[in-house]
């Protein structure tokens, strides 16, 4: 498999998709929403962006399976699987706030080996490949050098139908914020994984995710030089539905802070 050139199909493939999501938003009308659920909202934008995902990756990899968010397919292959998220953001998209993003990763016997996340407003191209790094638009990206918390600017994600521990992570919060330069919540987690990724960001939390809002993100950082893990320091972060994703210097900072308010 020549996972290169096979990521830049699938870049290829993100970027007319990304043009008609942005091409939406021009006339999207907020009536156009449905809930999945408390909070959880979606349009025929994702839908649709989906849709025409799936149909043009399918052509580049026949035997791949899919897991989708809008579930328009969900197919199992036995080498091969895709995890799409085709817009991670959409509530920022449905308020009009430019911030959301396309995410796609590739499994190969259940491992990463490709993961692209496209912001869609401001054409940043993040992926990353097997055999390769990471990189934004071609050229090659690294996770910070910053060894202290007091230097550091997170990201995390605001429960928001999950609420039965709130109360723990907005002490949570509140420590954070007082031992680093800030704490950011931009409303898309394929887009705060690239952050770091590129070092905009040292590290981001947030847990009740899905794959993926993840997959992809956790993948590029990987590649970047960072470290995944969920919040006891451990490698299951899918199933534990927990992310810690860091430049790889703080970690234990961070998982002091989650352990103290969060792991109780």
């Amino acid at each position: 498999m020549d996972y290169e050139l096979l990521c830049q199909k699938v870049i290829a493939i993100t970027k007319l998709t990304g043009n008609f999501i942005r091409k939406e938003s021009l006339s999207f009308d907020s009536k156009a929403i449905e809930f999945k659920g408390l909070n959880d909202l979606v349009s025929y934008v994702d839908k649709q962006a989906e849709k025409q995902l799936v149909r043009n990756l399918s052509k580049i990899l026949p035997e791949a399976g899919f897991t989708t968010e809008e579930e328009t397919i969900n197919t199992h292959g036995e080498v091969y699987n895709w995890i799409i998220d085709p817009l991670d953001g959409t509530t920022n998209f449905i308020h009009g706030i430019p911030t959301y993003a396309i995410s796609i990763a590739l499994y190969e016997h259940d491992k990463p080996v490709i993961g692209v996340v496209y912001e869609i407003n401001r054409g940043e191209m993040f992926s990353a490949y097997k055999g390769g790094q990471a990189y934004l638009n071609n050229k090659e990206i690294m996770v910070s050098s910053r060894e202290s918390l007091s230097e550091c600017l997170l990201a995390t994600g605001f429960p928001y139908y999950q609420f039965d521990k709130q109360a723990q992570y907005m002490q949570m919060f509140t420590e954070m914020m007082q031992k680093c330069h800030g704490l950011r919540r931009i409303g898309s987690a394929a887009v705060d994984l690239a952050y770091v990724a590129c070092g905009r960001f040292d590290a981001f939390f947030e847990y009740n995710l899905n794959y993926w809002d993840v997959a992809a993100g956790a993948y590029i950082v990987e590649q970047a030089g960072g470290k995944i893990m969920n919040f006891n320091g451990g490698s299951e972060f899918v199933k534990q539905r927990e992310i810690l994703a860091t430049n790889g210097k703080i970690n234990t900072e961070v998982l002091a802070i989650i352990e103290k308010h969060f792991n109780t």
